[in-house]
């Protein structure tokens, strides 16, 4: 199965408008058996989205299994997001203030008290990609990667290690 199979879910979630729960149901997710945050940030979110399939549109979803793990810092420097969004990182890297400041409050505040993101990225291990690689692949959070690096920039607190989502075979 991949984002291409799914094309009529998506449809029927744009057309019908339905909320998560009802998404997260659909007998079409049946085979996944991914974590609501990975569901909801991979697919109901960004599923259909044009730069997003062009990049993953190949991955045979079966084969992932998510985990939540410890990345230390030094794993964020230079990990890529997908082709069509190169550069976005470091677009949100230059000014990660500002980027905090503009999202709901509590967001700033566990970046100034953690060191780190509210909510958990999704990385993928790039050996599932097209080509193939080593390494992991910001997938889903790349302007909560890119306030990581400008956070490292600018000399603000960050937190030796973050929590993220990756997917693996």
């Amino acid at each position: 199965m991949n984002l291409n199979d799914l094309t009529p879910l998506m449809k029927r979630r744009q057309d019908g408008g339905f909320g998560f729960e009802r998404f997260r149901a659909d007998p079409a997710l049946t085979g996944l058996l991914w974590p609501d945050d990975v569901l909801r940030d991979f697919l109901f979110e960004h599923g259909d989205y044009g730069p997003f399939v062009a990049d993953y549109g190949h991955v045979d979803l079966s084969t992932i299994t998510w985990t939540l793990e410890t990345i230390p810092t030094a794993d964020f420097h230079a990990m890529p997001t997908g082709e069509s969004e190169a550069g976005l990182i470091e677009h949100f890297a230059q000014h990660p203030v500002h980027w905090v400041t503009v999202r709901p409050p509590q967001m700033g505040q566990h970046w100034k008290d953690h060191g780190t993101w509210l909510r958990s990225p999704l990385l993928i291990d790039r050996r599932l990609l097209n080509p193939a690689d080593s390494g992991l692949q910001v997938l889903e959070g790349r302007t909560r990667v890119g306030v990581l690096r400008g956070r490292l920039r600018e000399q603000l607190y960050v937190a030796p290690e973050h929590l993220a989502w990756v997917g693996r075979t």
